[in-house]
């Protein structure tokens, strides 16, 4: 048999519980976000090779992500788009990287497009950073040395050796 403060009891409950859920779930909302330059595809198509220099591409396209490392005669302006689930990393989703290569003289020589497709992933391996070379125990690290060091004969120095 149920009794008004029986039904009062689960009608809050199912109240409390709806409400638990609207709050838990709009924890794992999607969060996306645009970072870099914000790219015109008008203005972009606009950038002729052999018409077009540093002076009109800065004033067409604004300036530069950044210039080249290794040769100062390229431009950079990148874009990307991720998204992101509560607290999970960031994973593109897309992504353009325009190059504007410039000539000795400064003038456009070529205008490049890549997308998402050259992301790179990259695997980490927890704390530890794999090397290369033989995998010796704590022992062989600790004890794998003694005789080679400094012995006549196994390029020790001259110094240790009064006849060399």
């Amino acid at each position: 048999m149920t009794t008004p403060g029986n039904r009062h009891f689960s009608r809050i409950g199912g109240y409390a519980l709806v409400l638990a859920l609207a709050f838990g779930t709009s924890a794992c909302s999607r969060v996306r976000s645009h970072q870099g330059y914000v790219l015109d595809q008008q203005l972009v198509e606009a950038i002729q090779p052999g018409i077009d220099n540093r002076d009109s591409v800065e004033k067409t396209l604004g300036r530069p992500t950044f210039i080249g490392q290794f040769n100062s005669n390229d431009w950079f302006y990148i874009q990307r788009e991720s998204k992101q689930l509560a607290f999970a990393s960031p994973k593109p989703v897309k992504q353009t990287v325009l190059r504007v290569r410039f000539d000795t003289t400064g003038n456009v020589a070529a205008v490049d497009k890549a997308g998402v497709e050259r992301v790179a992933k990259v695997n980490l391996e927890g704390d530890k950073t794999p090397t290369l070379g033989k995998d010796r125990s704590f022992f062989e690290e600790l004890f794998g040395n003694i005789g080679a060091v400094g012995s006549v004969g196994q390029g020790g120095s001259t110094a240790d050796n009064p006849d060399g």
